[in-house]
């Protein structure tokens, strides 16, 4: 599993784990269970927190709100964010099941969770606090926070990285929308 450099001493195979070198959690262990159920269910948690927020102020307050003409249709939301959750649980997992000691792990889930709490307080702020501007105050860093977490992941675990591309895709959307709605009701 090594490969001589110029002057004949052995140099490590990128792309093959060191005799020893620990490997991630299986899925079926209980490490790789534990790890799972600290990807899903704080993005699950986040999911409900958010609906908590929202859903009881859709009707009459969001639907009343003048809106830009690129707003998606409300049935377009949930089916996204089943997606963009299911997606971010996955790429949690991916940092998580990885050894402890991994480089830059602890770092990722650190800027992972904190991004995950803007995702929760986001519709706290906007819907039920009736204020797109502090939706908008929100967004804004919580987007950042989704590129350095990206950044982050993709520094110990690239699939994972590519995971969150879409949430940051759609946040980025979701800010030009919540600043729509800040200006045309603000």
């Amino acid at each position: 599993m090594t490969e001589p450099d110029a002057h004949g001493r052995a140099t490590p195979d990128p792309a093959r784990p060191e005799h020893g070198a620990a490997e991630p959690a299986g899925l079926l262990s209980l490490a790789g269970l534990r790890a799972l159920a600290l990807a899903i269910v704080p993005v699950a948690a986040t999911s409900i927190v958010g609906q908590v927020a929202t859903l009881p102020n859709l009707a009459p307050w969001y639907a009343g709100l003048a809106k830009p003409a690129y707003n998606p249709p409300n049935w377009a939301f949930g089916p996204a964010w089943t997606l963009l959750f299911a997606l971010m649980a996955y790429a949690a997992w991916r940092i998580l099941r990885l050894p402890a000691g991994t480089p830059g792990r602890a770092a990722a889930l650190v800027l992972f969770f904190v991004q995950l709490a803007f995702n929760a307080a986001w519709s706290w702020m906007f819907f039920h606090l009736h204020s797109p501007l502090l939706g908008l105050v929100n967004i804004i860093p919580q987007w950042l926070l989704i590129l350095a977490t990206i950044a982050a992941f993709r520094r110990v675990d690239r699939p994972a990285a590519w995971c969150l591309v879409p949430l940051a895709a759609w946040v980025a959307f979701a800010s030009l929308l919540n600043f729509g709605i800040w200006r045309l009701n603000g």
